[in-house]
């Protein structure tokens, strides 16, 4: 099997975070080939399973030549720094400890190292692109959930959110939102990707997304077409991120 199973045991998180990590068929130690290497965040209740259970990550490994990573956003984590619960720092596990690991343990480029994800990760793959674009070559959204005010109640964004520091609740919501970070993904001057489907209650947030980014002028590919906000979509979606990121490798 090309497929690795990896369990971190973390101060920054609830609970130990499992990651599954697909490896392309040619894949071997004893070589000096490095690999592009795409991180998968899957949705609001989702693990690290989610991704290789509506597409075959392994055959997108063997595909496209890349190293897939698919950690556990632990149900809803919303993959941020939790300003009011200490062992809430998913964007310090991901960067702190995550990305170190699969640079240690495997051929990863670092030159091309790509991220994506559905829903809540696809606005937790924009948002950590956001705070260190320099690490990634790219990134993409599936069915982002943009704006995090208009995340339903009961989603656990309000809980990890709280209200820190006293300040208002728009203010904090756009801190944390891909929308409120516009300006940070413009300095990264580098190509994003993002697609939703036209029937997604999530479009109108990506349409007003696209829209900031060409007055930005962010190098920004959206893809709107027939789709909602379910698996169906997710599993057509993904197929033009690995083109989109596969055609950026250098």
């Amino acid at each position: 099997s090309a497929q690795d199973l990896l369990v971190f045991e973390t101060e920054s998180l609830p609970k130990p975070d499992s990651v599954f990590v697909f490896l392309p068929e040619t894949y071997s130690t004893s070589s000096d080939i490095r690999y592009p290497t795409l991180y998968l965040l899957h949705g609001w209740s989702g693990n690290y399973l989610y991704w290789n259970e509506i597409i075959d990550c392994q055959t997108y490994a063997n595909d496209y030549q890349m190293i897939i990573v698919c950690p556990d956003g632990l149900y809803n984590s919303w993959y941020i720094n939790s300003p009011v619960i200490e062992n809430c720092q998913y964007a310090n596990f991901f960067f702190q400890e995550l990305v170190p690991k699969i640079f240690q343990n495997y051929h990863a480029d670092s030159n091309n190292v790509f991220i994506t994800g559905l829903s809540m990760g696809g606005h937790g793959a924009l948002y950590l692109f956001a705070q260190k674009p320099g690490i990634f070559r790219s990134a993409g959204s599936i069915s982002g959930t943009f704006d995090l005010k208009l995340v339903p109640s009961g989603l656990g964004i309000a809980q990890k959110l709280g209200m820190a520091k006293n300040r208002k609740i728009e203010t904090l919501y756009d801190e944390y939102s891909v929308i409120g970070n516009i300006d940070k993904i413009k300095l990264a001057n580098k190509p994003i990707i993002f697609s939703c489907g036209v029937s997604d209650q999530y479009y109108e947030v990506n349409d007003v997304f696209g829209k900031l980014c060409k007055e930005n002028q962010i190098e920004a590919t959206f893809i709107a077409d027939p789709g909602e906000h379910n698996a169906l979509y997710w599993r057509k979606a993904i197929k033009y991120h690995f083109i989109f990121f596969s055609d950026l490798v250098q």
